[in-house]
């Protein structure tokens, strides 16, 4: 863990994960942010399903992982404020002796994680303060509390978006699987523009314009080959409603403009 110096918390600028709070019904949020989020969603009213679409796909694929694949460890970049179903409650709702290490710089998310991110007494969870950007840093913590050694689930969601340069985000990845043993997996969801591009674009421009970090939307095939390399597991990357739901949201579930993947490490 990180120092207990209180972290500073700007409440003039509007953040994505607090936004993203405030769009799950969470209370982690200051007017600046409940007012870019309805501002977003005044001309996109369906950013709300993206966000619940996004944190049901978290629990598909930690549930997915944990079960019927064994993974015992997690390392979760990009973590968001905790609200519910969080990565360690599910995989340790799964296998008590999880180890999970969420990484953010969001002092806010620092604060909340310290308190929250608690987990049980068999497992361990943990909380690096660091950027999606520094790979060899967030490794290097990591190793504190993962046996790199052997399988982890690199978890990604919602992150590899606020890195606008694709070199930048090829080179974050290859260092990040390349220090992951073979049997490991990587879980990205993205923003994309394929369903309605004027409108995905819109978003981002005007989260662009006040908020923090910038947003860059891509396509599903950009997003399919953050997977290059690796094993992607059926139904490849799809809208994240539609990966492996369960049989009661058969028929149920409609395509968000959030997509998401599995793939394994060879």
């Amino acid at each position: 863990m990180t120092s207990d110096t209180p972290p500073k918390i700007d409440t003039t600028i509007p953040h994505n994960a607090r936004i993203w709070n405030y769009w799950l019904g969470g209370k982690d949020n200051y007017p600046v942010d409940r007012e870019m989020g309805e501002q977003i969603r005044s001309f996109f009213p369906e950013i709300v399903d993206n966000a619940v679409a996004d944190r049901a796909f978290l629990v598909r694929t930690v549930t997915y992982l944990a079960e019927e694949e064994g993974i015992r460890q997690f390392l979760d970049i990009g973590t968001g404020l905790p609200t519910h179903n969080n990565t360690h409650e599910v995989a340790q709702g799964i296998a008590p002796d999880a180890r999970v290490v969420y990484v953010d710089n969001d002092p806010l998310v620092l604060a909340h994680a310290r308190a929250l991110l608690t987990g049980t007494d068999e497992g361990v969870t943990d909380y690096i303060d660091a950027d999606l950007r520094d790979p060899a840093g967030i490794l290097a913590k990591a190793a504190l509390t993962l046996d790199l050694s052997r399988p982890v689930a690199l978890m990604l969601l919602g992150v590899v978006n606020f890195i606008d340069d694709d070199a930048e985000v090829r080179n974050v990845l290859d260092t990040l699987l390349e220090a992951l043993a073979p049997g490991s997996f990587l879980v990205v969801s993205h923003p994309v523009d394929d369903i309605d591009r004027e409108r995905a674009h819109q978003v981002a421009a005007a989260w662009n314009e006040k908020g923090t970090p910038k947003l860059t939307v891509r396509t599903a095939k950009d997003v399919e080959a953050l997977f290059d390399g690796l094993e992607l597991l059926e139904p490849g990357v799809v809208s994240c409603s539609l990966w492996r739901p369960l049989e009661t949201e058969i028929g149920e579930m409609r395509p968000v403009a959030e997509y998401g993947g599995v793939g394994r490490k060879k």
